[in-house]
């Protein structure tokens, strides 16, 4: 099992920058591969950033490139995500969520290879 929590959201201005981490319990998270996803309200939750369970290989969706830079420390079972040029359109609620696979070197990058989410931190940019 694993448990995931989230934190570091925030209220902030637009063209901030905000890092969000990802505390994990659990002795097979440095096994499983990570990946951010955000929901905002009224809309689907969509994929942000993933990580192999390695931090070697990283993938972010056509529509997040250039904003987003995700990483981890397995050492410290802890994965982030550095948002720069905060929009208005990013407010949303962010989840760090770990992958079922732990037999896998691949990026996870379909919400169902992800098995354990956390609670979520809210991230609020104003204008």
């Amino acid at each position: 099992q694993v448990q995931l929590v989230e934190s570091g959201g925030g209220l902030v201005q637009a063209g901030s920058s905000l890092r969000l981490s990802c505390a994990a319990s659990g002795r097979t998270f440095n096994m499983r591969g990570q990946g951010w996803f955000r929901q905002a309200p009224g809309q689907e939750r969509e994929l942000v950033a993933a990580i192999s369970r390695s931090g070697q290989s990283t993938y972010y969706p056509d529509s997040q490139q250039g904003r987003f830079t995700i990483s981890r420390d397995n050492a410290k079972n802890a994965a982030y995500l550095q948002i720069d040029s905060l929009k208005p359109e990013d407010t949303a609620v962010y989840y760090c969520a770990a992958s079922r696979s732990i037999d896998s070197y691949r990026v996870p990058v379909d919400s169902v290879e992800f098995a354990y989410w956390g609670q979520g931190t809210q991230v609020t940019v104003s204008s």
